[in-house]
């Protein structure tokens, strides 16, 4: 019997090893592990990463696993954190096709399996790559403008089967128990929209990495699953969810064409939308050094979407909305020539000029000419001229990649949060040379807070 879209999806997860990654596809799984640990570093500066916390902790009082950037809990818990904390400053990487956030999911459960089982670091590279592999394809099948208009957040719903991806490939998954893995995490797809301005749609991200983990080790334990869950009839993924799906993007060129090289990582903690607003901001200044005390008006011209979910911000009540809205961030952006997490703190964001010029200065437009990514920047000088700029690929974008240098100041100033000057050497060469670390438990100790 040939296999279906789920089995094949499974077979190359289980199959994959090392060898079968090119040289550019091991860098691009390292640069998205580097940017989730410089995220996670950077998250215990995150508004609810205390409430996270207690809550972790709550699900099992053993210590066997390691935060990142903390100390220890149980692999329930240390999955669920490590989750939290890749996104919780915003600034973790996106899918663009769907608009998902990938490394929140897959890493966490990859990394607790790896440290238990005192597995090498090429290990969990094969792991990680599989992950993201299958996240990214099992999110292209759901026809994202139907997935979309049905209310659907991205995370919550694919992010269980990278996360089983992940955790079945470090334990020597066969086709047959990742196939009922990937049923089992099937079962745990959730997570709308309706959470959009609030810090439960970051919780849509870690509770997929429990879920993923979740049945990875139930299917170790032979429970019974459809090992078809993506194209079933009744119930499955793709009918239930995206009016049938787009089943063949899955498997289409499969180990030859690889989707998880469409993430894109962002260089400052703001929302992904508001990535293309700080370039265009960025192209502004780099061809026209406009002066804050100059800025008589800003209007930010932004395909549907981002002037959606990032145009009703003009003013903010705590740092989730600053952090989601456009119309600070091109506040900040203009007066300090940067975006970092200190300016979302209430110290900060309370300036009376900032939020003056928020709710005053800056004009949000829907431009139906404009795509997915891109944004227009007009700026009105007090002495009466105009310039502008536009972005037609965030930085960080893979049209738009962040360089590794650019990667690099990312980790060390997030890894600042928490670790010393040598640990952030020792753990930026650790990364880099991922496949020839001995144990992930070296990896995790370097994180381990003092």
């Amino acid at each position: 019997m040939s296999q279906g879209t789920t089995e094949k999806l499974a077979d190359f997860a289980a199959s994959l090893s090392l060898n079968d990654i090119p040289a550019d596809v091991k860098s691009s799984t390292i640069a998205l592990l580097a940017d989730a640990l410089a995220c996670a570093l950077a998250g215990h500066q995150g508004e609810e990463t205390n409430q996270l916390h207690a809550m972790a902790s709550a699900l099992g009082q053993s210590e066997e696993s390691s935060i990142i950037g903390g100390k220890h809990m149980s692999l329930a818990g240390a999955t669920m954190m490590n989750g939290y904390l890749i996104t919780a400053v915003t600034m973790c990487d996106v899918h663009r096709a769907t608009l998902t956030h990938i490394t929140p999911e897959v890493v966490p459960p990859a990394l607790a399996i790896a440290e238990r089982d005192d597995l090498s670091g090429g290990a969990l590279l094969a792991a990680l790559t599989a992950g993201f592999e299958v996240t990214t394809r099992v999110g292209i099948g759901l026809d994202y403008p139907v997935f979309r208009k049905k209310g659907w957040h991205g995370p919550g719903v694919i992010g269980p089967f990278g996360s089983a991806a992940a955790v079945g490939s470090l334990r020597g998954f066969n086709t047959d128990r990742m196939a009922r893995s990937f049923g089992l995490a099937g079962s745990q797809s959730a997570g709308t929209f309706a959470a959009w301005g609030t810090p439960t749609v970051k919780f849509h991200q870690c509770r997929a990495a429990l879920s993923g983990l979740m049945a990875a080790l139930l299917a170790e334990q032979d429970f019974v699953a459809t090992k078809e869950f993506l194209t079933t009839e009744d119930g499955g993924l793709y009918n239930t969810y995206a009016e049938g799906g787009l089943p063949d993007a899955v498997t289409g060129d499969l180990g030859d064409r690889w989707e998880l090289q469409r993430i894109a990582l962002r260089m400052w903690p703001s929302a992904t939308a508001l990535q293309e607003v700080i370039t265009s901001l960025f192209n502004v200044v780099q061809e026209h050094d406009v002066a804050f005390d100059d800025v008589a008006k800003v209007r930010l011209r932004l395909s549907q979407t981002p002037y959606k979910m990032h145009g009703g911000f003009s003013t903010y009540d705590a740092k989730f909305e600053a952090l989601l809205s456009a119309h600070y961030v091109a506040g900040i952006y203009l007066k300090d020539r940067k975006v970092t997490l200190d300016q979302f703190e209430p110290e900060y964001y309370d300036n009376p000029i900032l939020r003056d010029f928020a709710a005053n200065k800056v004009e949000i437009l829907a431009d139906d000419s404009l795509g997915n990514g891109q944004a227009i920047a007009e700026i009105d000088t007090n002495d009466g001229k105009t310039v502008t700029a536009r972005c037609d690929y965030p930085l960080g974008a893979p049209e738009n990649p962040l360089s590794p240098e650019q990667l690099e100041e990312k980790l060390r100033i997030c890894a600042g949060y928490c670790l010393a000057d040598n640990k952030i050497d020792e753990l930026a060469a650790a990364i880099n040379d991922i496949e020839n670390v001995g144990s992930v438990r070296e990896l995790m100790t370097m994180m381990r807070s003092s």
